[in-house]
C-alpha cells in the first residue's frame, strides 16, 4: 500500500461502511452513516496538526493547555462532499467551508467545473478535500488542481475518502505525490460504466433520496 494512503482498520467502521452498502438502507441512515465515518476519518487525520500552548486557570487550580495551530479549511466536492462537511465541523467548528462544484460527465467521464466558493487568496493553512466515493479519480484530480492553483500546496491538503476504487486511488497518488489520503475502505475494481465496485451506488442520490427507480 502507497505510504501516504492511510486505510482505516476499525471494526465499527466496517460494521458502518457494510450497512452504507445495502440497497435497503434508507436515506437517513445513510447519512448518518455518512457522517460518523466521516467523523472518524476527520479524527485520524488529524492526528499530528501543530499545536500551541496557553496558560489557563480551572476552577482548582493553573493548567497548560493547547489548541491547534493551523487554520483548517473544508472543501467539499459537490453535492455528495456535502455529507462529510457536518462530521468536519464537529471537529472544526469555525473552519470556513469553500464549496466545489464537479460532475462527472456521463460519456467521457471527464470532470466538469461548475461552481467554486474558493476566495481570491487563501486564508488557510490546511484545507480538508472531502468526497466520499471515489472511482475513477478524475473528480478529485480536478478539485486538487483548483486548491493549488488557488495556492494550496499538495502537502497542506489532506483528502477524505469514505469509500475509494484502487485504480482511482493510485491515479491521485501518481498525479499528486506527496498527498496524504485518509480512506475507510477500498474496493478493487471498477466498472465498465466507471463505477466503483461492489462499491455503495451514487452516494449524491443516496444521501438526498433522489435516487431513480
Amino acid at each position: 500500500m502507497p505510504q501516504n494512503r492511510h486505510v482505516l482498520s476499525h471494526p465499527l467502521v466496517n460494521a458502518r461502511l457494510s450497512h452504507l452498502r445495502l440497497a435497503t438502507t434508507s436515506s437517513k441512515d445513510f447519512r448518518e452513516g455518512i457522517h460518523d465515518i466521516s467523523l472518524v476519518l476527520g479524527i485520524e487525520a488529524t492526528r499530528d496538526l501543530e499545536e500551541d500552548t496557553f496558560d489557563g486557570q480551572t476552577p482548582i487550580g493553573p493548567f497548560t493547555g493547547s489548541i491547534v495551530k493551523p487554520r483548517i479549511g473544508l472543501t467539499p466536492i459537490l453535492r455528495a462532499g456535502l455529507g462529510m462537511t457536518d462530521a468536519l465541523l464537529t471537529l472544526f467548528p469555525a473552519a470556513p467551508v469553500y464549496h466545489l462544484g464537479l460532475f462527472r460527465e456521463k460519456v467521457s467521464l471527464q470532470p466538469v467545473e461548475y461552481y467554486s466558493k474558493l476566495p481570491s487568496v487563501p486564508n488557510v493553512d490546511i484545507c480538508f478535500l472531502l468526497d466520499p466515493l471515489v472511482a475513477t479519480g478524475g473528480t478529485a484530480c480536478a478539485a486538487l488542481s483548483m486548491l493549488l492553483d488557488w495556492g494550496i500546496p499538495v502537502n497542506r491538503i489532506r483528502l477524505l475518502v469514505v469509500l475509494g476504487s484502487d485504480s482511482g486511488l493510485t491515479r491521485i497518488e501518481e498525479s499528486y505525490p506527496g498527498l496524504e489520503i485518509w480512506v475507510a475502505a477500498v474496493d478493487p475494481k471498477l466498472t465498465n460504466d466507471g463505477l466503483v465496485y461492489p462499491g455503495l451506488g451514487d452516494t449524491g442520490d443516496r444521501l438526498f433520496n433522489t435516487t431513480r427507480e
